[in-house]
């Protein structure tokens, strides 16, 4: 596969216009070839590079993060689970021998789960809702929640927020991280990924005790 990164061993000024033009939030920076990866380039510190009237080679390398790496062949359950705990979001496939083949994203791997779930009757009443398990869903931040009473004979509160994503700031006064568990009317919910203003998707399990109002983050 492909991987669009930036070298460099490249000339400053077409460094300059790579990140200049790119369209990603994430960028392998590496030297000569990709297998040389030095780290990776968060959109946040991009900005601020690109911000200046001019800057150096080494103030993007002082920029990247360490990079993340994942064996080739992982199943998307298992990297699902190795995401939340790491709260990384972007990860470098590498084969047996260590030779990076690809990058795969946490959204890559949501993306895939709701393609395998597509002919479940939840997903295909609302794409926002997707069955994971016999006792779990994936929910889209964004999914309306009477829509989610009506489509799962949930009984989230009503009288609010009238998305999963305002439900849980409201909850939690904050807007949580990955990782993030909670409980409301009942309902474990994890958060599964999350930004810098909002909650992009949530892990709900069927709903354990059937007497709680609005329980305590777990």
């Amino acid at each position: 596969n492909e991987i669009i990164g930036i070298d460099l061993d490249e000339e400053i000024d077409e460094i300059a216009a790579a990140l200049s033009s790119s369209e990603h939030t994430r960028l392998p920076v590496y030297r000569d070839n990709i297998d040389n990866v030095i780290g990776v380039l968060h959109f946040r510190n991009l900005a601020s590079l690109l911000n200046k009237p001019s800057f150096s080679k080494a103030e993007i390398e002082a920029a990247v993060t360490e990079p993340y790496f994942v064996p080739e062949g992982t199943p998307l359950s298992t990297q699902l689970v190795q995401f939340q705990k790491s709260k990384q979001r972007f990860a470098l496939v590498v084969d047996e021998y260590g030779d990076i083949q690809g990058i795969v994203t946490l959204e890559d791997i949501l993306e895939e789960i709701v393609g395998e779930f597509t002919t479940d009757p939840a997903s295909s009443t609302d794409e926002n809702i997707v069955r994971e398990s016999a006792t779990s869903f994936l929910v889209s931040g964004a999914a309306n929640i009477r829509e989610m009473n009506r489509v799962m004979d949930w009984n989230l509160p009503t009288d609010g927020p009238k998305t999963l994503n305002g439900l849980i700031v409201e909850y939690l006064e904050t807007i949580p991280e990955t990782g993030t568990g909670l409980k409301i009317q009942g309902y474990p919910i994890e958060i599964v990924s999350s930004d810098d203003n909002r909650v992009q998707t949530a892990r709900i399990y069927a709903r354990r005790n059937t007497d709680a109002a609005t329980g305590d983050p777990v």
